[in-house]
């Protein structure tokens, strides 16, 4: 049994330092058996009083093309990906409950991240501007109780990136005695 949770955490391990952020994409969107088990894999995120605060909207066509319509030179940028999913967090007003909601659903999207990955597709997490606005959000039906944190691009790679520099741990990790 060992042997087995090694090699899983070795295969862990791996999918984490070989996650790229990918900016090209091939023309295939992911199909709906794909993203549904990527949300399943979301489900298992850490949360608090088990709230599932993350919300994930596909967006089809029509949806694109709203969002487009009101992201002015920022438009191009939502044509690159084949699929777009605006994941968001539900807020209750209460500080404490939000903050650990969005640091849940902030675990949500990189398990989706991370899934995509292991499926040998190309993603990106985006914070586009125009999803910060009220236009942006109507586009997308967000309702006012929900906080947007992310556009993910998800479709088939057509180049391999290269990994960026990423600083030591001795950088940011201090042992307090």
């Amino acid at each position: 049994m060992y042997q087995v949770y090694t090699v899983l955490a070795v295969e862990l391990e791996e999918a984490i330092r070989t996650r790229r952020t990918h900016k090209v994409y091939g023309p295939e969107p992911v199909d709906r058996a794909t993203l549904d088990e990527l949300f399943e894999l979301a489900r298992w995120a850490p949360n608090h009083h088990l709230t599932s605060p993350w919300r994930f909207r596909v967006l089809g066509p029509e949806a694109r093309e709203r969002l487009k319509a009101c992201a002015g030179p920022e438009a191009g940028k939502l044509d690159r990906a084949p699929t777009l999913v605006v994941a968001s967090v539900v807020q209750t007003g209460d500080p404490q409950q939000d903050e650990e909601d969005v640091l849940s659903a902030g675990c949500a999207i990189y398990i989706v991240l991370l899934g995509a990955h292991a499926r040998g597709l190309a993603n990106y997490w985006r914070t586009p501007a125009i999803l910060r606005t009220p236009a942006g959000c109507a586009a997308v039906g967000l309702g006012d109780d929900e906080h947007f944190l992310g556009l993910i691009h998800l479709g088939p790679k057509r180049q391999e990136q290269p990994p960026p520099g990423r600083p030591d741990p001795h950088e940011f990790v201090t042992y307090l005695s």
